[in-house]
């Protein structure tokens, strides 16, 4: 199963058609998850990715542990971060196991690729301690520049995954609803419901513009309450009866 892991390892690296959304979303959510969480905090991560979420994190919060199923994935955040102090576990979700309880758990763009939400977001509540708090991300198929797509007859159905979707190893698309079902039905209550990365073009026409730093970034800050126009998905939960 780590060689299945592995194939997906080309669509992180800058290559990648859709590496200037990635590079903007990925380095704003953990900062913008560090002003809502206080340092004092034991974080467990599921999934390295990119590498930039693992290490921010891991000089900010008191402990981070992170779970990773890929074995490259792995060493190429060790050969670009090899000070990290986070602690690696490698291992699928599916088979994690520990008797720690962590304050905060984010799970970074994770339930897309997993072959059963429901099992994960069900195992990795009980991992909470009490009032913790577990951040989900995911990309989001109505966004404002796949709506534009879908009324101009250029997207069919919005929730079809599309190329970069496969290169990444998605599996589902979500939209704010089905998110905010996905977890409730697990038990968990959401929170707190933001957008990352408010963007109104295709990526290829968004790189044309040479946009300045203090655009995006605005454009990320504003995105924070048009959850569903953003590119992305970010709500906030805890334990149903906690």
């Amino acid at each position: 199963m780590n060689n299945t892991l592995d194939t997906f390892i080309g669509a992180y690296s800058d290559a990648f058609g859709y590496a200037y959304d990635n590079n903007i979303m990925l380095n704003w959510y953990p900062r913008r998850i560090m002003e809502l969480c206080g340092p004092t905090l034991d974080l467990l991560e599921l999934g390295i990715g990119h590498g930039f979420s693992t290490n921010r994190f891991s000089g900010y919060f008191k402990s981070h542990t992170v779970i990773d199923g890929s074995a490259s994935v792995i060493a190429q955040f060790k050969a670009h971060y090899p000070h990290s102090p986070a602690q690696i576990v490698e291992g699928y979700f599916e088979h994690f196991d520990t008797e720690q309880r962590f304050d905060v758990i984010v799970m970074g763009f994770v339930l897309e690729h997993v072959e059963d939400p429901q099992l994960i977001l069900r195992k990795f509540k009980q991992y909470l301690s009490p009032g913790g708090r577990c951040f989900v991300l995911v990309p989001n198929a109505q966004s404002l520049h796949r709506r534009f797509g879908h009324a101009a007859g250029l997207l069919d159905d919005m929730m079809t995954l599309g190329k970069g979707d496969h290169e990444l190893g998605h599996l589902r698309a979500y939209s704010l609803e089905t998110l905010t079902e996905e977890i409730q039905r697990a038990g968990l209550r959401v929170v707190r419901k933001e957008g990352l990365f408010l963007k109104p073009f295709m990526t290829s026409q968004m790189k044309l513009l040479g946009l300045s730093e203090a655009i995006t970034t605005a454009m990320c800050t504003v995105a924070i309450d048009y959850p569903e126009l953003s590119c992305a998905l970010m709500l906030e939960a805890a334990v149903a009866d906690a």
